[in-house]
């Protein structure tokens, strides 16, 4: 059940990671002819390339999805992802050369390190050089900065990072890769607290602070983008599972999710895989944790 979203077939996971700064990049290399679909439930969200996405958008493929710190300035790792797609002859067809797609999303780690240092194109591009089927996750890559139990005031805050967990039911398989930044908790099933400050937050959460949760979602199932849509809007509710308290004013949170196989699968199986699969991530976030 822990495993990882690179036990779908082809999805390789890289990172940047810039320790002293406490930020990077994370890039998720698709296989071809992936289809995907979004959903951004934050108030203040820092994304591009998500309209491709949208069922009106007629490009129908994805090649790589682009997670950073940085805030908004963090986008830019984006355009080394695409370099290294396009030196590879990587992208969606037009008649001057192939130009690949790469949704992005950032989480805000400004306050945590050298909010000076962003991630840039060459984070981007080195990120993809370092892709493979076995990556590392907790506080590297684009979670490096990230933190959750803020609640409270960031002054009381825990260290995050990046969680990743998959589920099999026969040839399908549904993986989930996190950015786990949120102004909640992360909770267990029980709604014990894992990772956090805890008690109860009602009617006393600290002024407002940019908080994200960034999930990419990904699974050998056969959906049209239309379901990868419908699917990715089940993203807001794994989260909901694992966080408390989830999706406050000041979450930026930004759900993708990509058809990366020729699986013949009940929707409705994906679309609860999808839930499970985000709830197990983050929670692995907070194992991480209790082992460093």
């Amino acid at each position: 059940m822990r495993g990882t979203i690179t036990d779908v077939a082809g999805v390789k996971v890289g990172h940047f990671t810039e320790k002293e700064a406490r930020t990077g990049c994370t890039v998720v290399l698709l296989p071809a002819n992936s289809r995907g679909g979004v959903v951004v439930s934050g108030s203040a969200p820092a994304t591009r390339e998500t309209a491709v996405l949208e069922p009106s958008s007629w490009v129908e493929d994805v090649h790589a999805i682009c997670l950073a710190g940085g805030s908004a300035y963090g986008l830019q790792a984006a355009g080394g992802v695409m370099r290294w797609l396009e030196a590879r002859g990587q992208g969606h067809p037009t008649r001057f050369g192939p130009v690949p797609i790469v949704p992005a999303a950032c989480i805000y780690d400004l306050n945590v390190g050298d909010g000076t240092v962003r991630p840039d194109e060459e984070a981007g591009y080195d990120a993809c050089e370092r892709a493979s089927t076995d990556f590392p996750t907790g506080q590297v890559g684009a979670g490096t900065g990230a933190t959750c139990g803020k609640w409270r005031g960031i002054e009381r805050a825990c260290p995050a990072g990046i969680g990743t967990a998959s589920r099999r039911v026969e040839d399908l398989v549904v993986g989930c890769l996190a950015v786990v930044s949120p102004i909640g908790d992360i909770v267990g099933r029980d709604g014990r607290v894992l990772l956090g400050v805890g008690g109860d937050p009602t009617g006393a959460l600290s002024p407002g602070m940019p908080n994200t949760i960034l999930c990419v979602v990904a699974t050998t199932g056969c959906l049209t983008r239309d379901m990868c849509t419908r699917a990715a809007s089940r993203i807001p509710d794994g989260i909901a599972r694992a966080v408390n308290p989830a999706h406050t004013l000041h979450d930026g949170d930004t759900g993708f999710f990509v058809s990366c196989g020729a699986v013949d699968a009940d929707p409705d199986v994906i679309f609860h895989l999808t839930m499970e699969v985000v709830a197990d991530a983050i929670r692995s976030v907070a194992r991480k944790q209790e082992r460093t």
